[in-house]
């Protein structure tokens, strides 16, 4: 056994602008953020699908282009998605500190889609993380703060929760985590995240 790092991506490992993308999706359909909304992001829509309702990326962007009415191809959804996302280097830089100090992975909540294509929308984890603990929220079937997902990641993993560090921007998340036991980091900035590292692997029983 080990100490495990498990890392949110958007908004802690990346700046995320959701309105940048929304722009771009309408450019892309012609639909302003609302009728986007309404017709996609929402509990029957992208919440289910980072829940695990689509079992590949071409079932999600087909269910999408049903929902939306615009056929896109993967590159493009894909590349609109990236769009939106700026690299935090200091960020990463705990992150490395964290591999160095046991395993790493990333629990994103996202679609099969991203998760399936996360080392090409968020390549600069690839170095730190290795592309085989990339994830996201819908390869366990719940979504962030649902406990059952952060017991899915204890299980895959084969790690008991107090060998778990988790962080994230969202403090729902946080107490998701935390209600299983793991040990959760609200994440502010760069310092912060790097110090909560360093006390959890200080005082972690191994």
């Amino acid at each position: 056994m080990s100490l495990l790092f498990v890392f949110d991506m958007d908004d802690v490992l990346y700046d995320y602008d959701w309105r940048t993308r929304m722009r771009g999706l309408t450019e892309l359909t012609g639909l302003d953020l609302p009728e986007l909304r309404r017709r996609w992001w929402h509990d029957e829509g992208e919440w289910a699908a980072e829940a695990g309702r689509y079992p590949d990326g071409a079932t999600y962007l087909s269910a999408w282009i049903d929902a939306v009415g615009t056929p896109l191809s993967p590159e493009v959804w894909l590349a609109n998605r990236r769009s939106a996302m700026t690299v935090r280097p200091d960020a990463l830089a705990a992150v490395s500190r964290a591999a160095d100090l046991g395993r790493v992975t990333l629990l994103t909540n996202n679609g099969p889609l991203v998760g399936e294509n996360l080392s090409v929308v968020a390549p600069d984890l690839v170095p730190i993380f290795g592309a085989e603990h990339l994830f996201a929220s819908s390869h366990y079937g719940a979504r962030k703060p649902d406990p059952r997902v952060f017991e899915a990641v204890l299980a895959a993993y084969d790690e008991p929760a107090e060998h778990v560090f988790f962080a994230d921007d969202l403090e729902v998340n946080v107490e998701g985590a935390r209600s299983v036991g793991i040990s959760a980091h609200l994440y502010r900035d760069a310092p912060a995240l790097l110090a909560a590292i360093e006390q959890f692997a200080a005082r972690a029983p191994l």
